[in-house]
């Protein structure tokens, strides 16, 4: 949370710091969950970068073949908005290779506890987010989920066997209410700025 948070913010050389200490991180640590999901969003990538090199009006970089020629501004908007998209996804990658998935859905329940105030059903949306990941990682075991066949996972029933749920509430503990409020501090000062 803390990183895409603050990579939103970041531009030129400390947006590439970040960039590079993540994909450092992510390949030390979660070697297989960081390709794998690069090689995910790659499409996403390339995307990212024809629309903001193309459509963003600036100067040519072919001076000889304008019309065809990405834009200085696009290329720099397209590296930065990739470059945030590449950190994130090797925080995510980072975090998958980390932990189960009942312990990443609890610890994002509660961090949603709070926004109850504000309407949203954080326990609804954990039960169902833990549903989900248990129902494709029961189909991966099985073996009826592939990357090239996405369409079975809507096309086959679920599973008959039906296990009981449990959605584990974990307290915040003092580091990570001090993580909060130092992330809360540097947000603020960051606004301010």
């Amino acid at each position: 949370m803390v990183v895409v948070l603050l990579v939103q913010g970041a531009d030129g050389g400390l947006l590439a710091a970040m960039v590079a200490v993540s994909l450092a991180v992510a390949l030390v640590f979660a070697r297989a969950h960081c390709v794998r999901l690069l090689v995910r969003v790659w499409v996403l990538l390339l995307v990212i970068v024809v629309l903001f090199a193309w459509f963003t009006p600036g100067e040519a970089v072919f001076v000889d073949w304008p019309r065809v020629s990405p834009s200085r501004e696009g290329l720099l908007l397209a590296l930065t908005h990739a470059g945030r998209l590449l950190a994130v996804v090797c925080w995510v990658a980072t975090l998958l290779a980390r932990m189960s998935s009942d312990r990443l859905v609890s610890g994002l329940y509660a961090l949603a506890r709070p926004c109850a105030a504000f309407g949203l059903p954080a326990e609804r949306v954990a039960l169902r987010l833990l549903l989900v990941l248990r129902y494709v990682d029961g189909m991966r075991k099985d073996g009826r989920l592939s990357a090239r066949d996405w369409r079975q996972c809507l096309l086959t029933p679920a599973a008959a066997e039906l296990e009981p749920v449990q959605l584990v509430r974990e307290r915040p503990g003092v580091c990570d209410v001090a993580l909060l409020a130092g992330l809360a501090c540097v947000l603020v000062a960051w606004w301010l700025w």
